[in-house]
């Protein structure tokens, strides 16, 4: 499939909002508004959480320093009702404020994604993952989502005695796929032969669901990361009853901050976009780190990334530049373009061809009769 406007199911981005509120409606969750800042405080106490450290400050008249939301999630969290009779299920299509990847400068990007919090069981998360597989289907047929589970890593480097930031450095390796540098922390930070091959075996292990799935199976070590392995393994089969488990490969270069997430976390990506467009995970931590019990998991799709493939899509301004003499009637000329986007096109009219407009086909209304004087493919 080289033709990518093909490939897109979205024509813009208002499109994509509708389309994908939709869906997230169908399985029960309701629009999360807010406001467009917060108080700082909020972001400086989570940067870890945030895809980027900059973020847009100015002073209330109150004097509190506030800050232009660069994030929706720490939103939904610290406005959550943190109960546990039914999960709280909410999606959000918001404008965020960071660092453009495209263009490095600060940009108002349009956001889209959805939170379950509560005492989730593993239907919850499982219905949360195949919401996120359905979103990168709408948006693409060609699509693939990334599957790692932080408590397999954890639970690996659980039963070593490594610190804190001992640990975070064999992580890094992981995420890296640096296995020489992992055998050289193991032996420095004399982790047994066994959790050290673990490791190794680990970093290596990518591809599809079946074939991974037995690979992690052998390098289990504990109840932890058996528990990992079942609750990925209910995930699978969640994702074949819905018919969107193609496309599906396990991941373990795929690694979070543990000092927020602490479960099952994924990627997303399509065809002609260098970098991930939606991410997301089950983020426990984060939510018991602003004084909450509750469990949480969710994703973001990130809609400017989307945005550069829908302009490079569209070669035209319009499918159809009509251009008119000076006796056409304004009967003519509204039957002329009604006849066009009827047959499904965009047209635009107008007297002259100036030149600066792009289109796949010009044509001339004269005298009452239409003529196509160019087609551009």
């Amino acid at each position: 499939m080289n033709n990518r406007t093909d490939n897109i199911g979205f024509a813009n981005e208002e499109t994509a909002v509708m389309s994908l509120s939709k869906l997230y409606r169908q399985y029960g969750f309701k629009q999360f508004k807010m406001s467009k800042f917060e108080e700082y405080d909020l972001y400086a106490e989570n940067k870890d959480f945030l895809l980027g450290s900059n973020v847009i400050t100015f002073t209330d008249t109150n004097g509190k320093l506030m800050a232009l939301k660069p994030d929706v999630t720490l939103s939904i969290v610290k406005g959550s009702n943190d109960t546990f009779t039914e999960p709280e299920k909410v999606y959000y299509s918001e404008n965020v404020y960071r660092v453009d990847k495209g263009t490095h400068q600060f940009k108002e990007i349009m956001q889209v994604g959805l939170e379950c919090l509560g005492d989730l069981d593993i239907y919850s998360v499982s219905e949360v993952i195949m919401l996120a597989k359905k979103s990168l289907e709408a948006i693409s047929e060609r699509n693939i989502l990334d599957i790692s589970h932080m408590g397999f890593i954890t639970g690996i480097l659980d039963g070593t005695a490594l610190n804190d930031k001992q640990k975070r450095k064999i992580i890094d390796c992981i995420s890296e796929k640096n296995t020489l540098a992992i055998k050289k922390y193991c032996d420095e930070f004399n982790i047994d032969e066994k959790t050290s091959n673990s490791l190794v075996v680990l970093t290596g292990i990518y591809g599809t669901f079946p074939k991974c799935v037995e690979e992690i199976k052998k390098i289990s070590l504990n109840e932890k990361t058996d528990s990992a392995v079942a609750e990925l393994e209910n995930i699978y089969e969640f994702l074949k009853q819905y018919g969107c488990s193609n496309g599906v490969n396990l991941d373990f270069s795929i690694v979070n901050d543990s000092n927020y997430y602490n479960g099952v976390i994924f990627q997303g990506f399509i065809d002609g976009v260098p970098s991930s467009v939606l991410t997301g995970g089950r983020y426990d931590n984060l939510v018991h780190k602003l004084g909450k019990k509750s469990g949480a998991v969710g994703f973001a799709v990130y809609l400017d990334l989307l945005s550069r493939l829908m302009s490079d899509d569209n070669d035209f301004d319009v499918d159809v530049l009509l251009i008119y003499d000076y006796n056409a009637t304004v009967a003519q000329l509204a039957d002329t373009v009604k006849n066009i986007t009827e047959s499904g096109k965009s047209v635009k009219a107008q007297k002259v061809n100036s030149g600066s407009i792009r289109y796949r086909q010009l044509m001339k209304l004269e005298n009452g009769e239409v003529e196509v004087l160019e087609t551009n493919d």
